[in-house]
């Protein structure tokens, strides 16, 4: 895995850009410590790069040129199919100069165009300059696996593979924060895609491409791919399950391709377990690694071990305690860039700490959930439906009931739900602040800014599908490149850690897509990801098959009102976000909280890590950088 940082000018003045790109790239080091290189392109582009070499390890070097120089390319990300590319590509009469997937990527623009980017299979976000029609082009992989920030200024446009990469060239300050974001934040627990706190930076959002010429009308980007469920009737099942085992375990081989170590990582659940024991297929001493938090409830590893000893793998478990959460805090915001709220974020960055000491790559089970119903919550349009699927009369006449019931009476919350539409009731699977809390929480709460404005696009596009599908599909536009990639990626990047998820395939979702609601949620069993377990039987451990996963569960609710107590009035009392958020409101939920009034933690928690987001990147009070180290000593930039 690697980091890019690519400058674009529009007025041929990219030189005067080249020692202040040095200067940034060494902001994302940690994606790349093994080579560091920043190329002029004559006077259009510099490219920058940080390599962490896992692929053709003694060249695939970049920036990468090809075609005599006609083209350069950066490049993050794995292509898993860049053999069989490279194989046809060659027969089409292509030639290459190294064994790598980078080249692969540029060969095929140049044979196929930009049509090229559909027949990446893998995890990629790229930029490409042709010198000779003095375009560049780049593309992000269909499900947002990697990041790719941009930043748009009247002499050109940059791409990083990380925001704080961007900050040197952006307009600086705290007027630059975005309240939409902000608001969309403090109801999701993550900064929705396209936009960022940042006024001035964007995304290029999952399954997008783009074009940019100097001197042209500015960046283009258009959508080269759209996740489609398509459920269909099984007359048989036992084939459907047949095929979701192979093309798993077709994806589980072909994401194992790297010339370094691959482990995996393994909790408690069904996609992790069988991500490690289709793995072990290919190499029956792959490592393992878990996290265990020593709290009642709340460890995964005693499950953990006994997968591992059923599979016959090693692991390496690594305990984390309410200390360590709190020291690591600000230094995972740091390599964030965005906050995220999910307190799954500190596990997840010591167990990849741990897999650096012993791999370079480790496989993970993340987007398993998304495209087999795996979230309980899926079930709620099947729970809903004697009310929901009653006519549009008696929903309304049952809708005043519901507000005739008082607060708390059993039945009211059934009611509301079951007459509000889908669209309205469902926008993801973190629900931290409501709208009429956002008007207190919020000093500059703007009413005309809903989620909805999030999610209303996204449903127009799933409008012809049924509500189980729909939430689906909110969930891989949302939540999915949101949280669960945000905090894969910058967790494991942190520690040069290259993470890959199996799961997240073009082939593996062309058979999870066709899968009909009955046999992702069976109306009279309370299982999830139905047709998964039943594909899995035989393969994971039979007390894996039908066990809810935990997911990296962190005890903040308990902690908040023991150890980390303390420390949360802290951030809170010496947080200068005060003008932004009423933080004195925040402190009574904190000590409502402590003494088990409710349970406030997860909105408490969501703006800590917005305080300390806020310390580093605006009031630059906290700095958690990691120290420079001899490698990262400045690369001279290469002119060409």
């Amino acid at each position: 895995m690697c980091g890019l940082l690519t400058y674009v000018s529009a007025a041929g003045a990219a030189r005067a850009h080249a020692n202040g790109m040095s200067e940034a790239l060494e902001s994302i080091h940690h994606r790349g410590p093994d080579e560091t290189v920043v190329r002029v392109e004559g006077d259009d582009v510099v490219m920058g790069f940080k390599r962490l070499s896992i692929i053709d390890v003694e060249h695939s070097h970049q920036p990468l040129s090809y075609a005599d120089g006609r083209y350069t390319i950066t490049f993050n990300g794995e292509i898993y199919n860049y053999l069989e590319l490279r194989a046809e590509l060659a027969a089409e009469g292509a030639v290459f100069a190294t064994e790598g997937d980078t080249e692969v990527i540029v060969a095929a623009y140049h044979q196929w165009g930009p049509a090229a980017v559909r027949r990446l299979r893998g995890m990629f976000a790229f930029v490409i300059w042709d010198r000779q029609d003095r375009v560049a082009f780049g593309a992000r992989d269909p499900f947002g696996i990697k990041p790719l920030f941009h930043l748009v200024t009247e002499h050109g446009v940059f791409f990083a593979s990380e925001k704080k990469a961007l900050l040197p060239f952006a307009t600086s300050g705290d007027t630059t924060i975005n309240q939409a974001s902000l608001a969309h934040y403090m109801t999701l627990q993550y900064v929705p895609e396209p936009g960022t706190l940042h006024r001035d930076i964007g995304r290029i959002g999952s399954g997008e491409c783009f074009t940019y010429r100097p001197g042209g009308d500015g960046l283009a980007i258009r959508r080269y791919w759209r996740a489609e469920f398509r459920p269909t009737p099984q007359d048989h099942p036992e084939e459907l399950y047949r095929r979701i085992r192979e093309v798993l375990r077709e994806s589980v081989r072909i994401h194992m391709r790297s010339d370094v170590p691959v482990g995996a990582f393994l909790s408690s659940g069904i996609d992790s377990t069988a991500v490690v024991a289709l793995a072990r297929e290919v190499n029956p001493r792959i490592l393992t690694f878990t996290a265990a938090l020593e709290v009642d409830g709340y460890s995964e590893l005693p499950v953990a071990q006994e997968s591992a000893r059923h599979l016959g793998v090693t692991m390496h478990p690594i305990s984390v305690t309410a200390q360590m959460m709190m020291d690591a805090l600000p230094r995972i915001v740091w390599h964030l860039d965005e906050p995220v709220a999910d307190p799954a974020l500190i596990p997840l960055y010591y167990v990849a700490r741990k897999a650096s000491e012993h791999v370079t790559v480790a496989l993970s089970g993340e987007g398993s959930d998304e495209f087999f119903a795996g979230y309980r919550v899926y079930r709620e349009p099947l729970s809903l439906r004697p009310v929901s699927g009653l006519p549009a009369p008696m929903q309304r006449g049952l809708r005043a009931v519901s507000k005739a019931i008082p607060q708390g009476m059993k039945g009211k919350s059934f009611l509301e739900r079951g007459t509000t539409p889908i669209e309205e009731r469902y926008y993801g699977n973190a629900r931290m602040y409501t709208e009429q809390e956002k008007a207190t929480l919020l000093r500059q709460y703007d009413s005309s800014v809903q989620y909805t404005d999030v999610t209303a696009p996204i449903y127009a596009e799933a409008a012809h599908l049924g509500d189980v599908e729909k939430m689906q599909y909110i969930d891989v536009y949302t939540w999915l490149r949101g949280d669960i990639l945000v905090k894969a990626d910058r967790m494991s990047m942190a520690n040069s850690l290259e993470v890959r998820v199996p799961f997240l395939d073009y082939n593996v979702f062309d058979v999870a897509s066709t899968i009909p609601t009955d046999l992702k949620l069976p109306p009279r069993s309370a299982d999830t990801k139905y047709a998964l377990r039943r594909a899995m039987e035989g393969v994971v451990p039979p007390e894996i098959v039908n066990r809810v996963k935990l997911g990296f569960p962190t005890p903040i609710r308990v902690w908040l009102r023991g150890e980390m107590y303390e420390w949360a009035t802290h951030v809170l009392d010496t947080s200068k976000a005060g003008h932004l958020i009423d933080l004195g409101y925040v402190r009574r939920l904190l000590h409502e909280h402590k003494r088990g009034a409710a349970d406030y933690s997860r909105k408490i928690w969501t703006v800590l890590v917005f305080c300390l987001w806020y310390a580093i990147f605006v009031e630059g009070t906290i700095d958690p950088r990691p120290a420079p180290v001899a490698s990262q000593l400045l690369s001279k930039p290469v002119v060409s």
